[in-house]
């Protein structure tokens, strides 16, 4: 809002002189913060000190701890009720860990044993109904995933949009795999084929579909805050480190089942671009995983000396992107036109 809006408000009545006057603070302030942040920085916290991590660790051992505890007093009887009761342990806890006292990494550690928790109670209760295996993995990770929406909306930790989309994309294997599928997944080819459109198209289809509704969220998350210094960023973070794998994973086996490590190549470029446009290399770290695919299926199919280039020619590309990141974002950003959301992405004003 620009001051000529404010007072507007101001002279409307809709606000007073004293709430326009925070609110241009507040920009002021907003504004500064992202010129202070160094110009290829991309904010994100796992944790602000090392008494984080000790208290972390405090945490896993007294979550174990409490467990077990349970498990003792509560014996066969109370067994399914033991993670449900650890579970709550955790939503207890970060009442003071998360809300309180604003700690990144214990809150990260009781979402997951909340997670956890609830995933091993769903299956435990649902394996006493008598439903057959693949309706009971649905309908327990469906419930998982509903829980940590929940968690989401009581503590609003980022990374429980991360565990809610594993939740998510485990329901949806659930729906498409078999245990033939699964099985095969360990055998020889068995990933080439499992993440092959051609091949295994169910399976294939869910895994890009969860892609792109994990890019799409992280998208909603990302416009609402384009300077990135509250939790919408820190949260579009962990949905982008979603979808990279899942839509690059089975685009990547597809094309290089159809044409060899030449169409990965090629298709490198336009998820390049995208991520330069969105401003995210987290979205690039699956290129971790295409080293990791490339290399061992050049090795696994006859050895010599070409993945020793595609590693090079790999690790160039990602490293170069990285280097000159601020450089090759603005000058993509020029070229393309003003399109829908543009003026909503990161700045990409200096090429310093």
């Amino acid at each position: 809002m620009t001051p000529e809006d404010l007072r507007a408000a101001v002279a409307a009545g809709i606000l007073s002189e004293a709430q326009a006057a925070s609110l241009a603070a507040l920009a002021q302030d907003r504004a500064g913060k992202r010129a202070g942040l160094p110009q290829e920085d991309e904010p994100f916290e796992f944790f602000r000190g090392f008494s984080e991590i000790f208290i972390s660790v405090g945490l896993v051992i007294l979550l174990s701890g409490a467990t077990a505890l349970l498990t003792v007093f509560g014996g066969f009887a109370l067994l399914t009720l033991v993670p449900l009761a650890t579970a709550g342990i955790a939503w207890w806890w970060a009442g003071y860990f998360t809300l309180k006292r604003r700690m990144t990494l214990p809150s990260m550690v009781l979402a997951t044993a909340y997670g956890i928790g609830i995933v091993i109670f769903a299956f435990t209760a649902l394996a006493q109904t008598g439903l057959d295996e693949r309706m009971t993995a649905i309908l327990g990770f469906s419930a998982s995933a509903l829980a940590l929406v929940a968690w989401y909306r009581r503590f609003r930790l980022p990374f429980a949009a991360f565990l809610t989309g594993a939740a998510v994309l485990a329901t949806l294997y659930a729906i498409t795999a078999s245990a033939a599928n699964v099985i095969g997944l360990f055998g020889a080819g068995g990933y080439r084929a499992l993440f092959d459109l051609g091949e295994s198209p169910a399976f294939a289809t869910a895994t890009l579909v969860f892609g792109i509704g994990a890019f799409l969220v992280g998208m909603w998350f990302d416009t609402r805050d384009p300077h990135r210094l509250g939790r919408h960023s820190a949260t579009a973070f962990w949905c982008h480190l979603l979808a990279a794998p899942a839509l690059v994973n089975t685009v990547a086996v597809t094309l290089l089942n159809g044409g060899g490590t030449g169409f990965l190549a090629i298709a490198l470029i336009p998820i390049a671009l995208l991520a330069l446009v969105i401003d995210r290399r987290s979205f690039l770290t699956a290129a971790i995983a295409y080293i990791a695919i490339v290399i061992g299926w050049a090795m696994g199919d006859g050895g010599g000396t070409g993945w020793i280039f595609t590693l090079l020619l790999l690790g160039a590309f990602i490293t170069a992107i990285g280097t000159w990141w601020v450089q090759l974002r603005a000058a993509v950003m020029r070229a393309l036109p003003d399109f829908p959301g543009k003026s909503r992405l990161p700045p990409y004003g200096s090429t310093e």
